[in-house]
């Protein structure tokens, strides 16, 4: 059905984290104009940080004021309504209002649903949910266990860090251990304990797992595999206080600590959305316009949506689900707040096109290691009659930490994992975002890590420096040209280093060579 709007068309987002704000400050140029009232919720009090770069507050890395992402006041001074401390209680489609949580009611034409994704939180027998978090949204846990979401969280570990405390983390996923090695760098005493046999198993074969574990382990970081975690032991403090003081497992192994941190993934935030009627599976279902199968006056991007295909309007379960990443989230953003332009225009937009799934880069110093696609083939599995073997090339040194694995269909890069060997990892890395082809000589990839110039790059001014914001080397290069002396000065002219963080060493290090080569 089409949708008649009012002038000017408003538009309400609920949710004020990063993929809210890259929504609201892309429609910046219309809200000025006056073709657009946007008003904003935001359930949190304080001003909007980027959530992916609480873990470098709380190990020190980075201060509070590093995680702002925007000025409620320049973005009020422009024209939009923005509602922080408030929290959306429903959303009433028969009258078109999003009914907040002190009553009143806020008229809407289109709703955008940006309000990302919570912990979960594993029910461990004497853990405790003892009330509301800062924010309201989430349970405050037993003193000692908590979740790293928000700057609160991060103060509890930012305590422990400072008394080079132990910390156990529950979960060997991506965050889980990027957290462990902040923590061990920081002067903590970390140790991951995760239920399967090998860290990050989404992301990692046999052989690369068993090189990263034995690279934690000389990082500082202790890993106890096979820890089906099933109680926490608690004990009074000299307030009375119930403390964490040990994580127990299935098999009676007790694993102490100063502080537990659940780092046992997230689910959508899609409770608001499933109360209003709106079709729920991983997240919002939404198609390739980001609009709700349900009511196509509501959106939804980042880690709420889920973009499925209608055709399993009837399946129990749809294929695929939130990506957990901050960079496809940000282009969701961009991509609907052009689209609702458009409209505005009489221009019909080309549907949202996903990304192919993203590369997963470690932010730590202490380990290097990258991965992307399927890594699981086996070279040496017998292959089917009628069916055609993916191409697999390994290089594997346990004794000195590094392992590669690349795996091929047709000769193009469709999985790699790389530890050890950033440069082989960051030559991957462009192969497979271009899903371009690998040299037929294997081994001159591997050479990169050995000599300066061995072997073919397409690593250069077109190749991805920043992948959450798909910013470029030469951009970057000409920012730096431009002026730009600090990695700040960068982020703010080219939005590069402003996502995960991961490409902040590397811009450094092309501010210090352009600084260098002035002298």
């Amino acid at each position: 059905m089409r949708i008649v709007p009012s002038a000017p068309l408003r538009v309400v987002l609920i949710g004020f984290g990063p993929v809210g704000v890259r929504y609201a400050e892309e429609l910046l140029p219309e809200i000025t104009a006056g073709r657009i009232r946007l008003t904003i919720l935001g359930a949190e009090a304080d001003d909007p940080y980027n959530r992916v770069l609480v873990a470098e507050y709380a190990t020190g890395e980075l201060e509070r004021d590093d995680l702002a992402i925007a000025d409620p006041a320049e973005l009020r001074a422009a024209g939009a309504d923005v509602l922080t401390g408030v929290r959306a209680t429903a959303i009433d489609r028969e009258t078109r209002e999003v009914v907040l949580g002190d009553g009143r009611r806020v008229p809407y034409d289109r709703v955008v649903l940006a309000t990302g994704a919570r912990a979960t939180v594993p029910p461990l027998d004497g853990l405790e949910h003892v009330g509301p978090d800062a924010s309201g949204l989430d349970d405050a846990l037993t003193e000692g266990v908590c979740v790293l979401r928000t700057p609160e969280d991060a103060e509890r570990v930012r305590s422990v860090v400072a008394t080079g405390g132990r910390v156990v983390v529950l979960g060997a996923g991506v965050l889980g251990i990027e957290l462990a090695l902040l923590l061990a760098h920081a002067g903590a005493v970390p140790s991951v304990a995760h239920f399967g046999p090998m860290p990050m198993p989404r992301q990692l074969d046999r052989g690369s797992a068993s090189v990263l574990a034995a690279a934690l382990e000389t990082a500082g970081v202790h890993v106890v595999p096979h820890t089906r975690a099933e109680a926490i032991i608690a004990r009074a403090d000299e307030n009375g206080v119930r403390r964490f003081h040990a994580l127990v497992s299935s098999d009676g192994r007790r694993i102490e600590g100063d502080l537990l941190v659940l780092s046992c993934g997230v689910r959508a935030r899609s409770e608001l959305a499933e109360a209003a009627g709106l079709r729920v599976d991983r997240g919002v279902l939404v198609d390739d316009r980001l609009r709700s199968w349900t009511d196509p006056a509501i959106h939804a991007i980042g880690d709420c949506a889920h973009i499925g295909d209608p055709v399993h309007l009837h399946d129990a379960h749809v294929p695929g689900g939130p990506s957990g990443l901050v960079g496809p989230g940000w282009r969701q953003a961009e991509w609907l707040a052009r689209a609702l332009r458009d409209e505005l225009d009489g221009i019909e937009t080309a549907p949202f096109a996903e990304d192919i799934p993203g590369v997963v880069a470690l932010k730590a110093a202490q380990v290097d290691l990258v991965s992307a696609g399927d890594v699981s083939a086996d070279p040496f599995a017998p292959v089917p009659a009628g069916e055609d073997a993916p191409g697999v090339a390994m290089w594997a040194d346990p004794q000195h930490g590094t392992y590669v694995k690349m795996v091929t269909r047709d000769g193009a890069l469709t999985g790699f994992v790389a530890v050890g060997m950033p440069r082989a990892g960051a030559e991957l890395s462009v192969l497979y975002s271009r899903r371009g082809e690998l040299p037929s000589d294997r081994s001159l990839l591997l050479r990169l890590d050995t000599a300066e110039d061995a072997g073919p790059r397409t690593t250069g001014r077109e190749a991805t420096l920043c992948v959450c914001n798909g910013v470029t080397e030469g951009t970057v290069e000409d920012a730096i040209d431009d002026g730009c002396e600090t990695v700040a000065d960068v982020g703010r002219c080219t939005r590069a280093g402003t996502g995960c963080g991961g490409c902040r060493a590397r811009i450094a290090e092309m501010i210090g060579a352009r600084e260098a080569a002035a002298l």
